[in-house]
């Protein structure tokens, strides 16, 4: 075994990861259950081998959440080993986070020396949304860390002209498409363009090569999506969100063409439309779509734009707003979205400026070619042709995409602006133009963070404190680089000071804000950090991953108590919500229509012979989804059949603050049991008893 010497590289190493870890890691465990939906369909994995394969939402098996298994897999396992809890099923994906940190810093060294592979594997570590998502269960990450890996591989394979790292690389690509289907691909077009480009064999090779890496890329993708449509659908459960119980619809459909604006998205209250999504905040209801302050305009002073707050509500578009699509694609369309949206600049951009003139830097200093002839050349082209599709992507999209996915943008930009700093430091030694790179892209980028920070002014002490730190340690030690360069003093030491000072002062907002995760709970459905995680009061930022003392505790003793021989305690409409309450605290099962409540998971005749066989006795009807779409027949039946449940024995009169579990927003409502608003119909739930309930009408 190789032994670990007390190198400096090995102990700034040790510190980024430390740190890395700490903000992971670091009360973990107030972030509750996080999604609620995941959490019970993990609670559900738990149960069984069956619900494990099939990734069973409900423990009796009958719909399965909408996403592939791995991620979940790996977030069972853990609550098998260490008890199903809300930190063992978030510990997978912070460990990813951790490792993903290291394996950053292994690809840029490779390549552009320890310097840029510290700066990288830093830069990382701190990406506020990359710290967010880390510490959430909706897998992101653990995707992340996959597509790293891969890129690992095929910088090798591009080099050295190897095929077997090829197919790897493809494989763990393949891999990725089972923890987040189609996401997985958009470092496809980098991997693929790296290795044609490269000189390493010939061309002729390099195609055949490629078509066999498709073929392997193709067969680990889908072998899980095609052995599960082969199972007859009487074995099996129905697949979540599709409209034909077809996991490669899914694949095409809810995960692929709606997030491509391509389609329908698909609503609460039935059948699949575009939705407009509704946020309550404070006493003002602003809708998310097309008419979210189309007109753009300044923010009011004391108050932030009308994108989502940072911290995990939901974004509406910032500055900018408009657009016609629900959650992240609400935000106007543009190369600006990304800067003026808050809910997304405030997680993702703070370096985007070193990354983008610290690649064009590195182009100059590589002599950039079209010869691809060594690794520096090949990884730049990966890691811009990972950052520049996905930037387009999340800047113009109309279709549905969440916040959190930016997390895919943390790796790009951090290698970049890593490679950059290395790149730019070693023109500033050079004269001409060159040499003002460094000292102008701190600036800018300095400014850029003034800018975000701008949006914040009002809402915290803590932002006037961050912009003071910024100015002093960043402009300053900037100006005083440009005025050793205009005396033409070349202190090579006294430079290296002042480009040191210039990256804490860029480095410290970010690390702030991705520390406020460990204070403040986020949102289990919309993970972001920011300042409002440890400014809002503490019955505000409980998180969408907290399960309240009270939330439907008497829904739940009561059908607990009437509970025989029922196969389903419950049906209700979503899977959300109610649903994922029960299940988690009992693990009984609860019969839905899938996340959104459309899904054509049972007919009504079908429904009728479970209530007659005894399988089903309680239906909610009403609440979040309104008991309509494709099940609308069975809640009309069910209405007219059972009998009405006295709201006295089951529901809690309190007025309590509600919250939903995948895609939600907060509202106040009367009662503990009360759905929020969400996608689609809203209406006030009722329960119904089917005990006796003549089934032949």
């Amino acid at each position: 075994m190789k032994k670990i010497k007390l190198t400096k590289e090995n102990i700034l190493l040790s510190l980024i990861l430390i740190l890395s870890a700490i903000l992971n890691f670091a009360n973990l465990s107030i972030e509750g259950y996080s999604n609620l939906y995941y959490a019970s369909g993990v609670k559900s994995m738990t149960m069984s081998l069956k619900n494990f394969f099939f990734v069973s939402f409900d423990p009796a098996s009958f719909v399965t959440i909408d996403k592939p298994p791995l991620g979940f897999w790996l977030q069972a396992i853990s609550a098998k080993i260490f008890g199903y809890s809300g930190w063992s099923i978030l510990l997978p994906q912070a460990i990813a986070g951790v490792i993903s940190v290291f394996v950053i810093y292994k690809i840029v060294k490779r390549s552009f020396g320890r310097a840029a592979g510290l700066l990288s594997a830093l830069f990382l570590a701190t990406t506020p949304i990359f710290v967010a998502v880390s510490r959430n269960n909706t897998c992101d990450n653990l995707l992340v860390l996959t597509l790293l890996i891969a890129c690992w591989f095929i910088s090798i394979a591009a080099e050295k002209g190897k095929f077997k790292y090829l197919l790897i690389s493809l494989a763990i690509v393949g891999v990725g498409f089972n923890i987040k289907m189609l996401q997985a691909y958009m470092v496809v077009p980098a991997i693929y363009l790296v290795y044609l480009l490269s000189s390493a064999i010939s061309l002729k090779k390099r195609i055949i090569h490629l078509i066999c890496g498709t073929l392997v890329l193709l067969v680990v993708s889908f072998s899980w999506a095609i052995v599960v449509d082969l199972i007859p659908a009487a074995n099996r459960p129905y697949v979540g969100s599709s409209t034909n119980n077809s996991e490669l619809e899914l694949i095409i459909g809810h995960n692929g063409l709606e997030r491509l604006g391509i389609g329908s998205s698909t609503t609460m209250g039935g059948g699949r439309a575009k939705t407009q999504v509704k946020i309550t905040q404070g006493s003002k209801t602003s809708p998310t779509a097309s008419n979210t302050n189309a007109q753009g305009g300044t923010p009011p002073t004391g108050t932030r734009p009308s994108g989502m707050p940072s911290g995990g509500k939901m974004p509406t578009g910032g500055k900018s707003g408009g657009g016609n699509s629900s959650m992240g694609g609400s935000a106007v369309s543009s190369v600006t979205r990304l800067f003026v949206t808050t809910g997304m600049s405030d997680q993702i951009i703070w370096l985007f400026p070193i990354a983008v003139l610290g690649f064009l830097a590195a182009i100059l200093k590589e002599k950039f070619k079209p010869a691809f002839n060594n690794k520096r050349k090949l990884d730049l082209l990966l890691w811009s042709m990972w950052l520049i599709p996905e930037f387009i992507y999340f800047s113009f999209t109309t279709g549905l995409f969440h916040p959190y996915y930016l997390t895919m943008l943390a790796a790009p930009i951090a290698a970049l602006a890593g490679i950059g700093i290395v790149s730019m430091w070693e023109l500033l030694a050079e004269c001409g133009w060159k040499s003002w790179i460094l000292p102008v892209t701190l600036i800018v980028d300095g400014a850029l963070q003034l800018f975000v920070l701008s949006y914040f002014y009002s809402t915290s002490s803590i932002t006037k404190i961050l912009m003071i730190a910024l100015s002093i340690l960043c402009f300053a030690s900037s100006i005083m680089l440009i005025i050793l360069k205009l005396k033409k003093n070349n202190n090579l030491k006294l430079s290296k000071i002042l480009v040191g000072t210039a990256l804490i002062g860029l480095l410290i907002t970010p690390t702030v804000w991705s520390a406020t995760t460990l204070f403040g709970a986020e949102s289990g459905t919309f993970p972001a950090a920011g300042l409002s995680l440890i400014s809002s009061s503490k019955s505000e930022n409980t998180g969408m991953g907290s399960l309240s003392d009270s939330s439907n505790d008497k829904l739940t003793k009561f059908l607990l108590a009437n509970k025989t021989t029922e196969k389903y305690i419950l049906v209700t409409s979503s899977a959300s919500g109610v649903a994922s309450d029960i299940i988690i605290k009992t693990g009984e099962s609860v019969m839905t229509w899938g996340f959104f409540g459309t899904d054509k998971a049972i007919t009504l005749a079908q429904f009728k012979a479970l209530v007659k066989s005894g399988g089903v006795r309680y239906v909610m009807i009403g609440g979040q989804g309104g008991g309509g779409g494709s099940t609308s027949d069975i809640m009309t039946w069910a209405k007219k059949a059972g009998t009405l449940v006295p709201e006295s024995k089951w529901k809690d009169t309190t007025t309590t603050k509600t919250t939903t579990s995948k895609a939600a927003v907060t509202t106040t409502t009367k009662t503990s049991n009360s759905m929020p608003q969400k996608f689609g119909r809203q209406t006030s739930e009722a329960l119904y008893d089917l005990k006796g309930a003549d089934t032949t009408k």
